[in-house]
């Protein structure tokens, strides 16, 4: 049975994955709690305890700025990356404002489509 600290908020949001700076993957968010994410992306060179930043932006909202979450890989599976926010520095007002984001927008939004493997 599966104990969470938060409530997981269902959405789609693309977005960036950044590693030591450089954009490395697309991805989309599919869930989201004050916690943490899980991404689905096809990118697969992390590590379990690896930093990650994550970027996106709220498409429909005047603001054209991107916003960037630090976050820690804590799980890794063939349909993505579960990530934890806990131990690194972050703004508790851009996760609030995604939390929110998702759960008033269910559509897919894929300004970063996720990349499918080609099965040969």
């Amino acid at each position: 049975m599966e104990h969470r600290l938060s409530k997981r908020v269902p959405g789609k949001l693309g977005l960036l994955v950044y590693k030591r700076g450089m954009p490395v993957a697309t991805g989309q968010i599919r869930d989201a709690s004050k916690r943490g994410l899980f991404i689905a992306t096809d990118y697969s060179d992390v590590q379990l305890n690896q930093t990650l930043e994550i970027e996106f932006r709220f498409p429909e909202r005047e603001e054209r700025h991107f916003r960037r979450l630090k976050a820690h890989v804590v799980r890794i599976s063939d349909k993505g990356l579960g990530v934890d926010f806990d131990g690194v520095e972050n703004d508790t007002f851009t996760i609030s404002s995604l939390l929110h984001w998702l759960g008033q927008h269910h559509r897919s939004v894929e300004y970063f489509p996720v990349r499918q493997s080609q099965v040969y």
